[in-house]
């Protein structure tokens, strides 16, 4: 098939795989490979740039290692009980951006705990897979890392589980629109849509529906900066 006219995105996934040691392997035949021969091997093609394609990478990965969750409320490895995240880094080998974790359901009534929480089950195990991201090179020719696994320690879980709660208050008082990106230490709550003209449903201080741009979880750089010096040392 012409490079012109394969898909974007993968019609075909690996097999998910039945062990840590499979996936971990899985990675490790990524590294120091460019995104471009990674989807060669996918049979997909590689967008010019990101901008209208934001989740390309990650899906393109997430076919590549077997991740078989798809929609479901479940961690990407189902089995493993493993979430996959990419972390894209700039020229300095330091994380770009914030990480999305999870949506925040705007009508969250005061219910939940962390215990049970979506965003913990999310955190409870993730597979961090670094990428070149500086946005002067190309996007075929950016470069996977080294991959590594992730499981929170007691004091890295105490700092979310105390961010979750006091952003998660704020939401069940009605005050998501007041949220500032400034809040928490090492989560923060931000708009998750592609522009302020798309809305959902939240509930108002005063107990009320209002129309409000969705918001998401998001892990800071300056949290994610500091799991990657850990896993370097």
């Amino acid at each position: 098939m012409e490079i012109d006219k394969l898909p974007l995105f993968c019609e075909r996934k690996m097999s998910p795989p039945r062990s840590v040691d499979e996936l971990l392997s899985r990675c490790q035949a990524l590294v120091g490979k460019t995104l471009g021969q990674v989807a060669q091997e996918m049979g997909v093609a590689v967008p010019a740039d990101l901008q209208r394609h934001k989740g390309w990478v990650g899906a393109l990965f997430e076919s590549v290692l077997g991740a078989d969750a798809g929609n479901k409320a479940e961690p990407d490895f189902m089995a493993l009980g493993i979430e996959l995240k990419t972390l894209p880094l700039n020229k300095r080998g330091l994380p770009k951006e914030s990480t999305y974790v999870c949506t925040v359901s705007m009508q969250q009534t005061g219910e939940l705990d962390w215990q049970h929480s979506w965003l913990r089950r999310k955190l409870a195990k993730v597979l961090w897979l670094p990428i070149e991201a500086e946005s002067e090179i190309p996007l075929a020719e950016r470069y996977v890392g080294q991959a590594w696994l992730w499981v929170p320690s007691e004091q890295q879980e105490a700092i979310l589980r105390r961010d979750w709660e006091e952003l998660i208050d704020r939401v069940v008082l009605g005050e998501q629109s007041e949220i500032s990106a400034s809040e928490g230490e090492y989560l923060q709550i931000r708009p998750k849509a592609a522009n302020s003209r798309v809305l959902a449903v939240g509930v108002s201080s005063e107990g009320l529906k209002e129309k409000i741009n969705p918001k998401g979880f998001y892990l800071r750089t300056t949290f994610t900066r500091l799991l990657l010096e850990k896993d370097e040392e």
